[in-house]
């Protein structure tokens, strides 16, 4: 199991111990946290932010076509000079395209979800690609381990998009002590005290999405940045659960409209098509309606929009000044 920074921070500032931290020494970055590869969100831009801040920001394959996905590498290199992800939705028609992109501008840093990522660890990793795949479950984090896998995320059933089953209190300590290889906490954390809850639970790093939707570098419509913004705790749904594929998102008419086929037992096939060009609409059109808004728990804690660079550092002195509250009240 890797080593918590929880005992380190109650004696060392917080820029001494993430020196050591393993996540920021694998990939030559200064604050152990990645950004969600949430699709149409997760942009150059951003991910390009989130690396100049300090983190690992990771460009969202998706769907995304070929020579649209290799324009956005591209301009990632061109925005920053650090290391940058690629996150690789592996159930996707065009993964192996994104694989293949990967491989041709030897992204340093690979994140792949919703599949056996053994492919992708098998083309890339001679390369020199970091390869991080997203797991919900002990049981995959021990084979993704077995496969070559470099770290895992593991990410609770908080977190936007598309979820798995356990919270991610009760995920990341099981799959800390179950893996060697490092393990990034995501789902539900969105400010520094997640930051350090997630690093006693055993974490090397983290991972945040929903907080990186309500950043400037980000270009997700301003419609969708306010309704996080004044989005409460309750304010989530998951849906699909009967497809086999249950997505979180804000509350709104679209996820009603789920709702309801779902409990008139609609065939999979309706309810899947209902969903089908909801993100682009609700992401970059700003249909707060109609549109599918995925977003996390965290929702309820995001309260402003600020520059990428500006999160993290904060996220971090938080998480400093609480580690050292929780010291102080112990002595």
């Amino acid at each position: 199991m890797g080593q918590s920074l929880t005992a380190l921070f109650f004696v060392k500032q917080v820029s001494e111990v993430l020196k050591n931290n393993r996540i920021c020494k694998m990939l030559g970055i200064e604050y152990p946290l990645f950004q969600g590869g949430m699709a149409w969100a997760a942009t150059a831009e951003l991910a390009a932010a989130v690396s100049n801040g300090g983190g690992l920001g990771i460009i969202a394959a998706a769907t995304t076509p070929p020579d649209i996905l290799e324009q956005e590498i591209l301009k990632a290199r061109a925005l920053t000079d650090r290391p940058f992800g690629l996150n690789i939705m592996l159930l996707s028609p065009t993964s192996a395209d994104a694989t293949e992109l990967a491989a041709k501008h030897r992204v340093p840093v690979v994140t792949t979800g919703a599949g056996v990522p053994g492919r992708v660890i098998n083309r890339l990793k001679p390369l020199g690609t970091i390869v991080i795949p997203v797991v919900a479950s002990v049981a995959h984090a021990k084979r993704v381990e077995k496969q070559g896998a470099d770290a895992v995320v593991a990410e609770g059933m908080e977190a936007g998009g598309h979820i798995g089953e356990l919270t991610t209190m009760a995920l990341v300590p099981q799959i800390a002590s179950a893996v060697g290889i490092p393990v990034i906490a995501a789902g539900g954390i969105a400010d520094g005290r997640g930051v350090a809850a997630a690093f006693a639970l055993g974490a090397n790093g983290v991972q945040l999405g929903t907080r990186f939707i309500c950043c400037m570098e980000c270009i997700a419509h301003d419609n969708f940045k306010q309704a996080l913004v004044e989005a409460r705790d309750r304010d989530t749904a998951v849906t699909g659960r009967s497809t086999g594929h249950p997505v979180r998102c804000l509350r709104n008419k679209l996820t009603a409209e789920f709702e309801r086929l779902e409990y008139e037992h609609a065939p999979v096939e309706e309810i899947e098509r209902l969903g089908v060009g909801k993100m682009r609409s609700g992401i970059i059109e700003g249909d707060l309606e109609w549109g599918s808004l995925m977003a996390g728990q965290s929702s309820g804690m995001v309260n402003d929009v600020r520059p990428a660079a500006e999160i993290i550092r904060d996220v971090f002195d938080e998480a400093g000044a609480v580690l050292r509250n929780i010291s102080a009240h112990g002595e």
